[in-house]
């Protein structure tokens, strides 16, 4: 049989899918319309779906239940690769075809799906992130706030404080509950400068964390730096894509490292002092910390100030 392509683009309401053979559909986001995608996948090489802030989760679960090979897609990448083939034009059913092409042509790798606990103790994450961007807000709202307004912020700022608190509390009892979960997080959080917020970042976030190279860890957070040279142009190196919120607490982590972990200190100091700009010092500590976890959970291994970590 030849190989069989299909890209499927999930809204709220509806699931258009196109088919590498041609075919086409439109199916209803609910029970019904589920079913029908399975059938339709059966015997498929490949299914590309984008990452839509989740709405995405329940059809390629099902699909992978089913057996049926499932990649989630950066959204960023299929219209790039959209760009590139000429399809400038933008609805439900020519996205379901690009995905299609785009799963033929790029053969995005399949990884593993989390399971419901996984999607669980994400959500807890997201939430907590939420919830710390909603308080920075509001605080500074607060230093500037008229007397007329100064009494709600204050009650805006309560409250989100108190479910900050059990935010933060329901993530560490989630964490604690998972015998897996808890000796990861015994192990990460040896390392100086990895709190709480990163390792359960990691956790939910970086399933792939200990299964990758220290290139490959770094590329799909992306801290690893791009090479920007064309001709006898030479451009500064810097870091885009991969996973903006773990790069954002990974960046808080190195911060802290870089002053109270001895080997991570000892290599930001070097940096600057052979002239590196400090930002760009912090993130080669980023990376590196990176690497270092990547390393401790490939091998099982607590962090060991002596020791140097291979990547």
């Amino acid at each position: 049989m030849p190989a069989l392509y299909i890209g499927v683009d999930v809204s709220l309401d509806t699931l258009d899918v196109h088919c590498s053979d041609g075919r086409a559909a439109r199916l209803p986001h609910d029970d019904e319309g589920l079913a029908d995608l399975r059938a339709l996948c059966e015997g498929a090489t490949l299914v590309a779906l984008e990452a839509t802030g989740g709405m995405e989760r329940q059809a390629a679960g099902d699909l992978a239940a089913a057996g049926v090979p499932v990649a989630v897609v950066n959204p960023r990448q299929v219209r790039d690769f959209a760009r590139a083939t000429g399809r400038l034009a933008k609805t439900d059913a020519i996205d379901a075809a690009v995905l299609a092409l785009f799963a033929e042509r790029v053969r995005p790798e399949v990884r593993p799906l989390p399971d419901a606990e996984q999607r669980a103790l994400a959500a807890l994450v997201a939430r907590r992130r939420q919830l710390s961007d909603m308080l920075v807000a509001e605080r500074h709202r607060l230093r500037t706030a008229d007397d007329a307004v100064r009494g709600s912020v204050e009650a805006v700022i309560a409250f989100l404080e108190g479910q900050h608190a059990d935010a933060e509390r329901a993530l560490a009892e989630a964490v604690q509950a998972s015998a897996v979960w808890r000796e990861r997080d015994d192990l990460l959080r040896s390392i100086p400068g990895v709190g709480p917020v990163l390792s359960a970042t990691l956790i939910a976030e970086v399933p792939e964390l200990g299964r990758l190279s220290g290139k490959q860890i770094a590329a799909l957070i992306g801290v690893a730096p791009l090479a920007r040279d064309s001709g006898r142009l030479r451009g500064r190196r810097s870091v885009c894509g991969g996973r903006a919120p773990v790069r954002k607490a990974l960046y808080m982590a190195a911060v802290s490292a870089s002053r109270f972990n001895p080997v991570l200190r000892s290599f930001y100091e070097g940096l600057v002092a052979r002239g590196k700009a400090k930002k760009v010092a912090l993130v080669a500590v980023m990376r590196k910390l990176l690497v270092m976890l990547n390393a401790m959970v490939r091998d099982g291994r607590r962090w060991q100030e002596k020791v140097t970590l291979a990547a």
